[in-house]
């Protein structure tokens, strides 16, 4: 017999009473109590219940600047010296008298920010206290969100009441010395909610405009200054000559003198008269040294660079930084010719200190000494490896980040005599110095009138212009572009309809935002390639993913053919995982096969023409894509407001102006090779240093020079006349070279850039562009270490790779 659910129910109802007679109701005994199970409940940490162990999406900080439209700052005259000097004033000589040894060492070390997180992700006072009474620490660096905190980037009111705090527990607590913080403000105040981020430094160098790296250097400072922090770890003045290295996009190219002219005004901008003026910052130049050129292309490995190599090519935009004013410089992780950096005497006091003349502080990078014994195995201990840096070189701070070695050994060293106190007070001197220039004994807390001008919208447009002048036209067949509003576009990517994908790492995080995220964490503060494109042509988009931002196959590749022989027109986005350091390592230059086998479908499958947009860190392979491309446009990485400049330059709107920074290899093997390779040596990329065009054809009269004979202390005037015949208005840049054809005993370089300018020119307007060229900038370093001359014909070039280069030819006497 069949028993329906709720007859058994019953059933067994009936069953489990049969044992109660009687008419009262039930009545459960009152005296049987639940047995105690101990179970684990949410952390806690002196009473305050902690976050979860896994933490993967932070809390959106609601929080937002007021960003005053527009703004002014301080102007001062900032064409001459302003910056540290050998001498240390008395007062700070005084004060760094009545310290103790623990009081100076505790000046001498800097730990991340995650040493004063409480388990529930804000700021623990009792952490805090215990650096200053125990460690009188006079150094933080980094950010919460990076390190496990509640907010996924901090609002500047939320950074200022932080380092407030922090600041009122220096001057109450320990050595009672303000503390100064460092933050990687490297293309605007990235860790900053609403701070307005630029380009990335590859993408301003693009611009061949100095005054895009002044004005994001003095904006990046301001917003810095805000948050109640004074010191920024930028600019980066390394040299992008390994393309496989993951922190190409963080320098100003491959070019020596491109690199110091954007190094030394990008520290004029951050600094500016930074001994008055407190809307600025102290910069950092990072990393001494050579760090750019990994022999394996992988982050914070071995260089090795001749010595004579190292002077020619790597020292002069450090030298630049120096000359500006540079307030403090970053040594460089690894070794260098076999030798750690941060325990070699002759690169961080020799050459540092005697040769170059830098008289600022000199902080470590991140757990560089202690990385002696624990990595590099070049010390016997800790202990060694402090005594090493501190005996050898001139080293000031170690940015130990998360551990009180350096101090306890440093002041056992000190003890024992191993290391004298007038080493101590060397670095204490500079320390003390260093935070007196930033005005931090007058006023060290953050000054609330810069809150509200963050997120200016007159910031905005200065990344977006920025963004626009660094766009690179490298092909544009049978004048693909300009596109039409009327035009029917495919355009396929993740990054066509992505933020965080425009703007590389160090973008409110280290590594950028997870996936998790998304844009969602920019709150508005940015744009997409999408959004730029409805609002220039002020149609919908017609945009399919294709393939993830790894390359990977996302939509079906039939069906996005099929679209594909539908449109007028097609544009792919290339672009890469926003990255940085060790985790942004990889093993080849080469595209992923899925997302190079789409775009060679379209190729040979439909009749549709199609175009490259590069949004990257570095220059992947493009292999037969670059010839199946009817126009290729390098973003670079143009920043969170990029998108809306990309549109306008894909619909007409003005006539892309950069040029290529770097130079960008065809094959693999090509991931060393430089524009200034040797005259006799293959130089055949894809796209050469230098190249670059507009939609307007301009035209150059033949070049003039005041004398075909340079002699040293009788430089020469070198002139050429640009024409533009096309009908935008067109910025050009124009680049000087110099290729001495002969020169004993030393091969002389394919091409040197010497000199650039970049102008406006209306159509139909011609304009001049005027050089000076000198005998001792064609000097060079040989193998002992002496800066000679050499005589020989020189040919001087205008524009060279471009189509409309010009060349005429003097002679250089010794």
């Amino acid at each position: 017999m069949k028993i329906s659910s709720l007859s058994f129910c019953i059933a067994c109802y009936s069953v489990a009473l049969s044992g109660y007679t009687g008419s009262a109701a039930y009545v459960p005994p009152s005296n049987i109590s639940p047995p105690l199970i101990d179970v684990v409940g949410p952390r806690t940490q002196n009473g305050v219940v902690c976050l979860p162990n896994s933490f993967s999406l932070q809390d959106l900080d609601p929080m937002r600047p007021k960003s005053v439209p527009t703004y002014s700052l301080p102007e001062f005259d900032e064409s001459g010296y302003i910056g540290p000097t050998e001498k240390i004033d008395d007062d700070m000589i005084e004060l760094m008298n009545t310290l103790t040894l623990e009081e100076k060492v505790g000046q001498m070390f800097q730990v991340h920010a995650g040493m004063l997180l409480g388990c529930d992700g804000l700021l623990n006072i009792t952490a805090a206290e215990e650096w200053f009474d125990k460690w009188k620490i006079g150094s933080f660096l980094e950010t919460f969100a990076n390190q496990g905190g509640r907010w996924d980037i901090s609002s500047p009111q939320r950074w200022a009441n932080l380092t407030n705090t922090i600041q009122q527990l220096a001057l109450t607590r320990g050595s009672k010395i303000p503390i100064i913080w460092g933050l990687d403000s490297i293309r605007g105040a990235n860790y900053i909610k609403g701070a307005t981020m630029f380009g990335t430094p590859h993408s301003v160098a693009a611009s061949f405009n100095r005054e895009h790296a002044y004005v994001c250097g003095k904006v990046t400072a301001k917003d810095t200054r805000a948050a109640g922090v004074q010191w920024a770890f930028a600019p980066v003045a390394d040299l992008n000559v390994n393309k496989l290295w993951s922190r190409n996009f963080e320098n100003f190219g491959e070019d020596p003198y491109l690199a110091s002219e954007m190094v030394k005004n990008s520290v004029k901008g951050f600094q500016g008269n930074y001994k008055k003026d407190r809307t600025r910052v102290a910069a950092s130049i990072k990393h001494f040294f050579a760090y750019g050129a990994p022999v394996n292309g992988k982050d914070q490995e071995p260089r090795s660079i001749p010595m004579n190599e190292l002077l020619e090519f790597y020292a002069p935009a450090f030298e630049a930084a120096f000359g500006a004013g540079a307030a403090t410089v970053m040594e460089a992780y690894g070794t260098l010719n076999g030798q750690e950096v941060v325990s070699s005497r002759n690169i961080l006091r020799d050459l540092l200190r005697d040769r170059m003349g830098f008289h600022g502080m000199m902080v470590t990078d991140w757990g560089e000494i202690n990385a002696q014994y624990y990595k590099h195995r070049t010390a016997f201990s800790v202990s060694d490896a402090v005594f090493q840096s501190m005996n050898n070189t001139s080293i000031d701070m170690s940015m130990v980040a998360s551990d009180t070695s350096f101090a306890e050994s440093l002041i056992g060293l000190v003890k024992n005599g191993s290391i004298p106190m007038s080493r101590i007070d060397e670095s204490v001197g500079r320390l003390l110095q260093l935070k007196k220039d930033l005005g931090l004994f007058e006023q060290p807390y953050s000054d609330l009138s810069l809150i509200d001008t963050v997120g200016s919208a007159q910031d905005v447009e200065a990344s977006r212009q920025a963004a626009r002048e660094s766009l690179v036209l490298l092909k544009n067949e049978e004048d693909f572009l300009p596109l039409k509003p009327e035009e029917k576009v495919l355009f396929i990517g993740p990054n066509i309809n992505s933020t965080r994908f425009m703007s590389g790492g160090w973008n409110i995080h280290w590594q950028g935002p997870s996936d998790l995220e998304g844009d969602v964490v920019y709150d508005g503060y940015g744009d997409t390639i999408l959004l730029g494109v409805e609002k220039v042509t002020g149609n919908k988009v017609n945009w399919v993913t294709g393939y993830d931002i790894d390359g990977k196959m996302k939509d079906n590749y039939d069906v996005v053919v099929r679209m594909a022989r539908k449109a007028d027109k097609v544009i792919f986005g290339f672009g890469e995982r926003t990255t940085t350091e060790i985790p942004g390592d990889i093993n080849t230059l080469n595209l992923p096969k899925d997302q190079y086998k789409l775009v060679e479908r379209v190729a040979l499958e439909t009749k549709t023409p199609f175009a490259l947009l590069l949004v990257q860190n570095r220059p992947f392979i493009l292999g037969e894509l670059s010839g199946y491309a009817d126009a290729i446009l390098n973003c670079n990485l143009p920043g969170p407001y990029g998108g809306l400049p990309i549109a306008e330059a894909l619909y007409g709107k003005f006539s892309p102006s950069g040029r290529m920074p770097y130079t960008y290899p065809k094959m693999e093997y090509q991931n060393r090779v430089t524009y200034f390779t040797p005259i006799w040596n293959e130089y055949d990329p894809e796209f050469a240093f230098g190249t670059g065009f507009g939609y307007n054809n301009i035209t150059y009269s033949d070049v003039t020079v005041s004398s075909k004979d340079l002699y040293k202390g009788k430089p020469i005037n070198v002139s050429i006349t640009a024409t533009n015949v096309g009908s935008l208005p067109q910025l050009e840049p124009v680049i000087m070279y110099t290729t001495q054809l002969i020169r004993r005993e030393y091969v002389p370089e394919r091409l040197r850039l010497r000199a650039f300018d970049k102008k406006l020119i209306n159509p139909g307007q011609s304009v001049s562009f005027d050089f000076t060229l000198s005998a001792e900038e064609m000097m060079f370093w040989n193998v002992d270490l002496e800066r000679i001359l050499a005589e020989g014909p020189v040919n001087i070039t205008i524009n060279a790779g471009n189509e409309n280069a010009k060349v005429t030819t003097i002679n250089l006497h010794e």
